[in-house]
């Protein structure tokens, strides 16, 4: 698998991987907040930035969304790795709950709008996941020009001059 190594987005794609984790962070704070008092997997009609929550969504939101914004400032590729689970997670977690949403095993009180979220949310992690990998430059351009060779040798061939 090509993973790009300090691609030109990847300052917009860690942008926007702050933003998502704040967004899943304030989400989860809120959550908490507005659920107190009500048993952790409760089922009532709370609703938070327009999704419905109960206390165990709330603090996974939290601990997600808190665990993705302090990659997101360290950067690196602690960072990649931590946007590609988080991202990961949030994507086969919104399809597993498209699968419970009708069933009594809907113990996060989820809906439809908030797998659509978590898709979302979980696409853009993944994506600044992908684009997050840092390297010395004289590896980003042996990785360019394998990326773009037809020959197979060409990686142990070419030697630029990236200093």
């Amino acid at each position: 698998m090509h993973l790009p190594i300090n691609h030109r987005k990847r300052p917009l794609w860690r942008l926007l991987a702050g933003l998502s984790s704040l967004y899943l962070l304030a989400f989860g704070l809120l959550g908490v907040i507005a659920t107190a008092g009500l048993g952790f997997f409760d089922d009532s009609d709370t609703r938070m930035l327009g999704l419905r929550v109960n206390p165990a969504l709330a603090w996974l939101c939290a601990v997600l969304g808190a665990v993705a914004l302090a990659a997101t400032i360290i950067g690196r590729d602690a960072a990649m790795i931590v946007h590609l689970g988080v991202g990961g997670v949030l994507i086969l977690g919104g399809l597993a709950a498209l699968a419970l949403l009708s069933t009594s095993a809907n113990k996060l009180s989820l809906d439809l709008s908030t797998c659509v979220v978590a898709f979302l949310v979980g696409s853009v992690l993944l994506t600044a996941g992908l684009y997050g990998k840092t390297g010395p430059p004289r590896e980003a351009v042996v990785e360019e020009v394998l990326r773009h060779s037809t020959r197979p040798g060409d990686k142990f061939a070419v030697e630029p001059n990236a200093e």
